[in-house]
């Protein structure tokens, strides 16, 4: 019984993603989450399911990426009692940092984080709304690991499975709620 309550669920939830052509250029097409933020159950339920995945890790430190990880990442980092230190993108950030660049489906981008903010051997998890080609997940977990912290996992609301980013981090926990295969 409960298998098909969450099998609904994860289908309203899928139901709520807009898919926006050829932005932010042609041929790519954008999965927009906020008609799925703005719905209290749908958002109750991502942040309760992608929060129990990860209950027993014992998380220290959630590391949600630039920008939309940041609303999901954080009512995650509540839910496990952990802390947050969002990973962005370069030059937003005024503090000491480290930085790592990724290529993206459509571009390169830099993310930095501070570097006083991870100590060495925290479990730390990475969250961000969507997975494509793993760039921004790896570069993530790359500027985690060079501050000592220990990646104990990867929590993502939709994973492009298409486009193999998984495989960037496949040596990783990870859970994904949705999944696009094409």
């Amino acid at each position: 019984m409960l298998s098909n309550k969450n099998d609904l669920m994860e289908n309203y939830v899928k139901s709520l993603i807009r898919e926006i052509p050829d932005f932010p250029k042609p041929g790519v097409n954008f999965k927009d989450i906020t008609p799925l933020l703005r719905d209290k159950k749908a958002f109750q339920y991502i942040v309760d399911t992608l929060s129990h995945y990860f209950i027993e890790k014992k998380i220290d430190i959630v590391v949600p990426i630039e920008a939309r990880g940041y609303i999901i990442g954080s009512a995650i980092a509540y839910k496990l009692s952990a802390g947050v230190v969002p990973v962005r993108k370069q030059g937003k950030l005024p503090a000491e940092k480290i930085a790592a660049a990724y290529q993206l489906e459509y571009g390169e981008e830099i993310l930095e984080i501070h570097t006083d903010l991870i100590k060495p051997g925290e479990n730390v998890l990475i969250v961000d709304d969507l997975i494509a080609t793993g760039g921004s997940a790896e570069a993530t977990k790359k500027l985690v690991e060079n501050l000592g912290g220990k990646v104990v996992g990867f929590a993502f609301i939709i994973e492009l499975s298409f486009l193999n980013g998984r495989e960037k981090i496949k040596d990783y926990d990870y859970f994904a709620l949705i999944k696009y295969d094409k």
